[in-house]
């Protein structure tokens, strides 16, 4: 197999653990980064795994997911009173998701990268990894059990 990997940079957004017995259960924000490993089996007519310049759409998904939005949990008790705060001020910037943590970001990630991927291609490249920096001591990343080349 055969890999690359895109990084991209510089996304910020806030979020904040509900449950959790420390300051992360506040509303705080990071500038988060993405490192995107891709896998083929072999490459394309350019000898590319994935084309570099074909990932303006996977950057324009992460513009609309998470620049300058606040992530919160799909079951964050105060989901709904936040939504009505922003709609009163014309702010229209909650993404929920299933888990906003840095681990549940890094999910999500790959699960938009590898959709992507996989239509970009046809189903030749899939992501083997990915590593979600909520800043530059802190990480988390996700990878499938297995890589799938085949569906």
């Amino acid at each position: 197999m055969l890999t690359c990997t895109k990084r991209y940079d510089d996304f910020p957004f806030a979020h904040r653990a509900p449950n959790h017995d420390g300051h992360c259960r506040l509303i705080h924000g990071h500038n988060w980064s993405f490192e995107i490993t891709f896998v083929a089996a072999a490459t394309d007519e350019n000898g590319f795994i994935m084309d570099f310049g074909k990932l303006k759409g996977l950057r324009d998904i992460f513009g609309r997911t998470f620049d300058h939005t606040f992530v919160l949990n799909a079951d964050d008790p105060m989901l709904d009173d936040f939504k009505e705060f922003v709609q009163q001020h014309g702010i229209d910037n909650i993404v929920p998701i299933k888990d906003c943590s840095c681990e549940g970001v890094a999910k999500l990630v790959w699960q938009l990268s590898n959709s992507f991927a996989v239509k970009e291609t046809s189903g030749r490249v899939r992501v083997q990894r990915v590593i979600v920096y909520e800043d530059s001591k802190n990480s988390a990343a996700f990878m499938p059990e297995r890589v799938n080349m085949n569906s």
